[in-house]
């Protein structure tokens, strides 16, 4: 499987798309008009192993709510995730059996290099 989890109005979820190019065979989903299902967060968790991994924590909720008091379980990350697509941490580009979670530096970097070699 090729895909990309994204946000179309995130600026730099496509600027990452824009650096990745050509993406020959992968398929975009825009999380905020196609919702993640649980099957495909299944998916994700099965490369990572860690609902945590793919939870963005910088999202505006997670303040707003109050999580950031609270202990959060593997449960709630995945729970909250399918409730609200700004929970997962974005880009989430999965080349084959590989995974990458975020949009730092050292991990656009990593994709790039698997993607294109």
């Amino acid at each position: 499987m090729k895909k990309i989890y994204h946000l179309s109005t995130c600026d730099t979820c496509q600027r990452i798309i824009k650096k990745l190019q050509p993406l020959e065979g992968f398929t975009l989903q825009d999380i905020k008009t196609e919702a993640i299902t649980p099957e495909q967060l299944e998916e994700m968790h099965a490369l990572t192993q860690s609902y945590e991994a793919l939870f963005s924590k910088r999202a505006r909720l997670y303040r707003e709510r109050g999580l950031n008091e609270k202990a959060l379980t593997e449960t709630d990350y995945r729970d909250l995730i399918l409730e609200q697509y700004t929970f997962l941490k974005r880009p989430v580009i999965i080349a084959q059996d590989k995974i990458f979670v975020g949009n730092s530096k050292k991990v656009v970097a990593a994709a790039s290099e698997y993607i294109h070699h």
